[in-house]
């Protein structure tokens, strides 16, 4: 399951149907299904025409305006979206992976920024794609593959030098997977990507960090750059919250990213070089014998508001 980060709450509430001047207009109902990992719902924000935000089990997942694309609602999901706007000159088209599908908010983001492009999205709840694919289709000519599998398992079976960027974003439930948080699954998709590849992720955690440490131990055993981000209060220890990290074998375009996410609603913070081995600190790689998933979000930490 993926595009499946915890999540700050969204403006999502149905939107009520009208005809003014004989013109009809189209009621914009919530759609609940229950698939095949959870209770999935769509529902219509009230604030703009065609935008819907996804939840599953009551826990906020996804945001799409099919009217506007590059229109990235959540925080975590705009910093994602800085990444790949960083990973090479604008407009360019890229071969990207997606762990992760959700209501395929960034598959869509990419399409739209980078026309061209094209996408291996792999999501494990089959019946979610349905639902996304049938209410929230695509545009044709996309160039976005669907694949209704297992992450890790789809990896390892993925050709070498495949992808550009590779995207992980898959949480079951509020939690990553325990064999996605592995320095054998950082090798397969370190494998995946072309020389220069970047890889990015979206977790969450809370101080005192183990999680997240670890995260970064295994990025930086395989890959030569790593950096994070995150808002100055996670940071801090302040409160439960999403970390986007990022590695690659060459140079990251950290200026361009620090600059984007500090001038963002919710300002964030990028640590780079000696910060995040000083944020590592004496955290090892985790081995899938020791791999456990990622921590319960403490109650009331994301929601609908």
């Amino acid at each position: 399951m993926g595009d499946r980060g915890a999540v700050p709450a969204g403006r999502a509430v149905p939107r009520a149907a009208c005809a003014r001047h004989n013109e009809q207009v189209t009621e914009q109902i919530p759609v609940s299904r229950t698939t095949d990992h959870g209770t999935a719902k769509l529902m219509p924000d009230v604030d703009r025409e065609r935008a819907w935000l996804l939840t599953v089990d009551g826990a906020p997942q996804s945001y799409v305006d099919l009217d506007d694309p590059a229109y990235l609602e959540f925080e975590y999901a705009r910093r994602l979206g800085f990444v790949l706007d960083a990973v090479s000159a604008q407009g360019v088209p890229l071969d990207v992976v997606h762990l992760g599908g959700g209501a395929l908010t960034l598959p869509r983001y990419v399409a739209a920024t980078r026309p061209g492009s094209r996408q291996d999205v792999v999501e494990a709840d089959r019946g979610l794609l349905e639902l996304v694919t049938e209410q929230l289709p695509l545009p044709a000519g996309s160039g976005v593959a669907l694949h209704a599998a297992d992450a890790r398992a789809w990896l390892e079976e993925a050709p070498d030098d495949h992808a550009d960027v590779l995207v992980a974003d898959v949480f079951g439930g509020s939690r990553v997977p325990a064999h996605l948080t592995t320095l054998p699954y950082v090798r397969q998709a370190e494998r995946v990507l072309r020389p220069g590849g970047v890889y990015a992720a979206n977790l969450a955690d809370a101080a005192p960090f183990g999680f997240l440490r670890s995260q970064l131990a295994n990025l930086a055993a395989v890959f030569e750059e790593t950096a994070l981000i995150a808002e100055p209060a996670v940071l801090r220890g302040r409160r439960f919250g999403n970390a986007v990290v990022v590695a690659s074998h060459r140079p990251l375009d950290v200026a361009a990213v620090a600059r984007r996410a500090a001038a963002d609603a919710f300002p964030a913070r990028v640590e780079h070089g000696p910060a995040v081995e000083e944020f590592i600190g004496s955290a090892r790689p985790v081995e899938d014998t020791g791999a456990v998933p990622s921590p319960e979000p403490p109650d009331g930490a994301f929601g609908i508001g």
